[in-house]
Formats: C-alpha cells, structure tokens, sequence
C-alpha cells in the first residue's frame, strides 16, 4: 500500500513523474537500438581490419623466413632495424550518444634505417611487411577500443532500461492504482457523511 497521502494533486504529481519515467525508458529504448546498430557496423569494420592485418602478419612472417634463411638468425638479429623515433599515431574521435569513438592511423614517416653490412632485399621486404603489421594493428586496436565502449554503454543501457520497465514503471503502476482507490474510498466516504448530514438537518 502507498503511504503518499490519497490527495487529487499528488495523483497528478505521481502521473507526472510516470510519463517522464516512460519516456526516459523510450530515450534508452532507442539509445540501444542506436548503440547496437553501431556495434554491428563497428564489428563489420573489426572483422574485415582484423583479416587484413592476419594476412599482412602470415606475410611479414613468410618474409622473416626469407630473411632468415638468407642471413642467418644471428645474422637478422643485428640488421639495423628501422627508426621509428619520428611515427606518430594520428587518431580522430567523434561521439555517439556519449560514447567516444575513435579512429588511428599509425604514421612512420620515413622510417629511415642504418646502412647494413650485408645489405638484401629478403631482410628489406621483412622490414617493410612488419612495419605494414604495425599500421593495420594500430586501426585494429582503436576499432577493439570502440567495441569495449559500445558493448560496455549498452549493457549498461540496456540495464537502466529494463529496470525502469520491470521495476520502478510497475511499482508506481501499483502506487497510483493504490491512491487512486483510497482516494475514491475517501470521496464515497465524504458523499456518504454530507447525505447523512443533509437528512438529519431536514
């Protein structure tokens, strides 16, 4: 039973405050479907990166059996790697919905390297095709960045949604109903009294 007190003006105040809550379970209602939608087209844009990158890296792989097979493992391990002192990660971030979304671009400008001994073109190949791993596994990872946040937003949208709609809408339901009841039982109560009063006065 309600223990707001069964008056006119706190029936509309508690329908008030249902129409707002209705409409901030509607918000989220869309706020999901919105995330979601974003989920699956983030989850596309992941998968299709991600092959990328696994077809890149079986690449730089093949290329280091090349290169080792051409100078050695001891002979790779002292081939002067290329510098990248200078790269950069450029990244631009939009919002949805609050989430921040981002996007990264690995920049190695020039990525000069020392002059090597014993110079080839199986160790330069290597070093181009992992420095081409380390662009597209920059792009994977903000992609998996956007993920962890679209996923986490919407578990917790999705929460605040059902507990307006399995808990607190049907408990004010149930108030209102209550109010609305004791405040007819109070009325019946009144007109019962004034007709009592009306014959005894006659």
């Amino acid at each position: 039973m309600s223990e707001v007190s069964p008056t006119r003006s706190a029936v509309i105040e508690m329908k008030d405050e249902r129409r707002a809550m209705h409409e901030g379970y509607v918000f989220l209602d869309e706020k999901c479907l919105l995330l979601a939608g974003e989920i699956l087209r983030e989850l596309e844009r992941y998968g299709r990166q991600q092959s990328e990158m696994l077809a890149l890296h079986d690449a730089a792989a093949m290329a280091l059996l090349a290169a080792a097979m051409r100078h050695g493992l001891q002979g790779l391990q002292v081939y002067p790697p290329a510098d990248l002192s200078d790269a950069r990660v450029r990244t631009h971030a939009h919002a949805l919905m609050g989430v921040r979304l981002q996007e990264a671009l690995l920049e190695v400008g020039a990525a000069t390297a020392a002059e090597a001994v014993n110079r080839s073109p199986e160790a330069e190949s290597c070093r181009r095709a992992f420095a081409a791993v380390l662009v597209a596994a920059t792009d994977v990872a903000a992609l998996s960045g956007n993920l962890e946040r679209l996923s986490f937003e919407y578990r917790r949208s999705v929460r605040r949604a059902r507990a307006l709609q399995d808990v607190m809408l049907p408990e004010l339901d149930r108030s209102i109903y209550d109010v609305e009841n004791r405040l007819e039982e109070l009325e019946q109560e009144d007109a019962i009294w004034m007709r009592r009063g009306a014959g005894a006065s006659a």
